[in-house]
């Protein structure tokens, strides 16, 4: 799920809301991050969110700084899921820009 406008957005901060792990999901896939959230989840509900929320919003400010032509190099800490380092943009060729 591309979220590339403000309904869809606001449509995964619902889906976070009522269960953190399926808006991980939908922003990071299946990897590391979703497993980190599940296990935060069953802990503690809050933590979860906590997680969730951390990710949806490096997500939403890397691709608002990709589409303005602004890339941080630097990783955001406890982020493993590529497609949330890069804000859900693609980076093409073997030298990032």
């Amino acid at each position: 799920m591309s979220a590339s406008n403000p309904i869809s957005a606001v449509l995964l901060v619902i889906i976070t809301v009522i269960l953190p792990p399926v808006g991980v999901f939908i922003i990071a896939g299946c990897g590391a991050d979703l497993l980190i959230n599940i296990i935060l989840t069953c802990l503690g509900y809050f933590p979860g969110h906590i997680h969730a929320f951390y990710l949806e919003y490096i997500y939403f400010e890397r691709r608002d700084h990709g589409r303005l032509g602004q890339v941080n190099q630097k990783r955001a800490p406890g982020i493993f899921s590529e497609n949330v380092q890069v804000g859900g943009m693609t980076r093409y060729g073997t030298v990032a820009t």
